[in-house]
């Protein structure tokens, strides 16, 4: 059996994170998902840099291991700001990547329970997410299968092609 851990990420931990994004990237061409994440290596992306060492330096990265490989990441935080505004508390999932030779391992359900359980201590209402709402509409299923519950559409600029995305949420019990 696989052993799955989490720990909280660091600035090291950035170029792993950006890896686990680079080894996504054929997976997600192959099966005509170009759009999710375009078709360049991440690991280049100045955006994505900054993005992911701000996730670092604001505490809200996580890294899961399975029998001590890094095998998914975590963050966490406030909303991004082509997100609507929340109507309840909440904790907003950021990221979740997992690492495709992993698959079935159960690492984005640990990874999402590890969400709930931040969520929890944090005392919020609700969590969410989004994610790309194109292809084959699998992405918005997997977090539909994980007790989330799509709400908005939305349409973002990116470097001049439009990127569609879906919000999704999943009420929490108040503490």
């Amino acid at each position: 059996m696989t052993e799955i851990e989490i720990r909280p990420g660091g600035r090291g931990d950035v170029g792993t994170v950006l890896a686990l994004m680079d080894r996504a990237l054929p997976w997600l061409v192959a099966r005509g998902s170009a759009g999710q994440w375009g078709t360049e290596p991440q690991s280049t992306n100045p955006h994505r840099i900054a993005q992911f060492t701000e996730f670092a330096d604001g505490g809200g990265l996580y890294l899961a291991t399975a029998d001590g490989t890094p095998a998914g990441a975590l963050a966490v935080g406030l909303a991004p700001s082509y997100v609507p505004p929340p109507k309840k508390p909440e904790l907003y999932i950021n990221l979740l990547v997992t690492d495709r030779s992993r698959a079935g391992l159960g690492i984005g359900t640990a990874l999402l329970d590890h969400a709930r359980a931040l969520a929890a201590v944090a005392g919020v209402e609700m969590l969410r997410v989004d994610c790309w709402a194109g292809g084959d509409g699998r992405l918005v299923a997997y977090y539909e299968s994980a007790g989330f519950t799509a709400t908005d559409r939305f349409t973002v600029d990116a470097a001049g092609t439009c990127w569609h995305g879906q919000i999704l949420e999943r009420p929490l019990k108040a503490s």
